[in-house]
């Protein structure tokens, strides 16, 4: 049973790190999703077990902010900034500075991987009807999506993920990640300017995009929820109770439907937590990740120090991806310390920059693109994600070691 389970974790994890298996149209969600029911099929877990595996909290809180960041959708505001974005500033290098702040500050406070989702489509439509190459700002989106949501602990799955296994408050989160996270802003900006500043080419005012009717009364209500939520983060209550409150509240409307409204939810992403819940606790009751960490840590090698961490980090969010990533260290590494897990999650998500596949919101950001007629290649974002994560990395470990809150080495 043993080589069974670690046959299918091990089918499982490449199966991350390809995106699919050759010949088939099954994608990472299929894929942990076949190996949990595997799993289930041979005995190895039974349905208590998978249940008591699925950290419900992290679950909980993942899909209220979805409800919520559907709230912001159905008042048409993530078209209307990006519409904004795109014919708003009068030159390129203001156009880059507003793509990035504006990425960056939405993704802070609700899931990244939702806001690119909603503003790619927009945002190439008005690039484009201004004459403009929209590749070099779809890389400052996508960068700075993933840096600005590394400042606080509901900014992606991953910090949802971390900020629920160790109880880490939401203000504590951001007072420690959130200075690596506006230098990584800062650096999404610089680099994408330095790399394109030959091929932005002049912004024209014809043949302007349909403007977008914003709903403000759907709007205020998202807003008063975003505020709601941030108060409850100060109280006592569990974090995924206010976030669930929150969602309930989106939920109770006289004009937008139930069924939209959660048909805006990412299922598949949820599905996938689940399923890899399920693989890593099966491959945990084996013994054998307790011994690996066992021998990790008598080897000196254990994630705590910066100097293991970052490589660590770096590799695998841009081989099996960094939310997949965060959930096997986590089951195997049950009780890192605090400055560990701030230290998993700015780290974690910068990697995420480095190439294309990196992380969750790049590929978002690369496939609405094309389906918009913009073709963003590895290769073009490589040549900004290579050093925008080494430089923000970089940053991070200088900051984080110099805080105290990891060791170097």
């Amino acid at each position: 049973m043993t080589a069974t389970i670690v046959a299918l974790f091990t089918a499982t994890y490449l199966g991350m790190a390809l995106g699919r298996f050759p010949g088939l149209r099954i994608d990472r969600t299929g894929i942990a999703l076949v190996a949990a029911i595997l799993l289930l099929g041979i005995g190895a877990l039974d349905s208590r077990q998978v249940v008591e595996a699925i950290d419900f909290p992290t679950i909980f809180i993942l899909f209220g902010l979805m409800v919520l960041s559907a709230q912001y959708a159905a008042s048409r505001f993530y078209d209307w900034c990006a519409l904004r974005v795109a014919q708003g500033a009068r030159s390129p290098a203001r156009l880059l500075a507003v793509t990035v702040v504006v990425a960056g500050g939405l993704s802070a406070v609700l899931a990244n991987d939702v806001v690119v989702f909603a503003m790619t489509p927009m945002l190439c439509v008005g690039l484009m009807a201004r004459g403009l190459d929209p590749r070099p700002y779809l890389i400052a989106l996508a960068g700075a999506a993933n840096a600005g949501s590394a400042a606080t602990v509901i900014g992606n799955p991953q910090n949802i993920l971390i900020g629920q296994m160790g109880h880490l408050d939401f203000w504590r989160f951001l007072g420690v990640c959130g200075v690596p996270a506006l230098v990584g802003l800062a650096l999404v900006y610089g680099v994408v300017w330095l790399v394109w500043r030959n091929h932005f080419g002049l912004p024209t005012a014809d043949h302007a995009a349909e403007p977008v009717a914003l709903d403000r009364a759907q709007l205020a209500k998202a807003v008063v929820a975003t505020v709601a939520l941030l108060a409850l983060f100060a109280t006592p209550l569990p974090h995924e109770t206010g976030v669930l409150l929150v969602a309930g509240a989106m939920l109770v409307s006289r004009r937008l439907a139930t069924r939209g409204m959660l048909g805006v939810v990412d299922w598949h992403l949820l599905v996938l937590f689940a399923a890899l819940f399920a693989v890593n606790h099966a491959l945990g009751l084996t013994g054998l990740p307790a011994q690996m960490v066992g021998w990790l840590e008598g080897a000196g090698l254990l994630p705590d120090r910066l100097a293991v961490m970052a490589p660590l980090a770096l590799a695998a969010s841009n081989s099996i991806g960094n939310v997949p990533a965060v959930i096997l260290l986590l089951s195997a590494w049950p009780s890192p310390p605090e400055g560990a897990l701030y230290g998993l999650a700015v780290l974690s998500t910068l990697a995420g920059n480095f190439l294309l596949p990196g992380s969750l919101a790049n590929i978002i950001v690369a496939e609405r693109a094309e389906a918009s007629g913009v073709r963003l290649g590895f290769i073009e974002h490589a040549r900004c994600g290579v050093p925008i994560t080494l430089l923000s990395m970089g940053f991070a470990v200088l900051w984080l070691w110099g805080t105290g809150w990891m060791r170097l080495f």
